[in-house]
């Protein structure tokens, strides 16, 4: 899969992958929170400020990973734009 971009207001979600992690990064302004998973897609979810960034906490389920992530971009998790390639993380 490519990248895939989703947005909702001033917020901007962008799912890619690497050759290890599927990442969910979300901008909102100067704020940035990434969502990583392993590529297998079985492991937990990370939650970063950013791609590259050091982890914050690790979550099982998709749903607690984004109120997180709201949370550091200071919105509600209903506001998260999710792009179609990122909704089926953490299952």
């Amino acid at each position: 899969m490519g990248n895939d971009v989703a947005e909702s207001g001033d917020v901007t979600a962008t799912y890619s992958e690497t050759e290890t992690e599927r990442l969910l990064t979300v901008r909102r302004g100067e704020r940035v929170a990434t969502i990583a998973q392993n590529r297998e897609g079985y492991a937990m979810l990370k939650v970063r400020r950013g791609p590259a960034g050091d982890e914050l906490e690790r979550y099982y389920g998709f749903d607690v990973a984004l109120d997180h992530a709201a949370e550091l971009l200071g919105i509600a998790p209903g506001d998260l734009p999710i792009p179609p390639a990122a909704e089926d993380m953490g299952m």
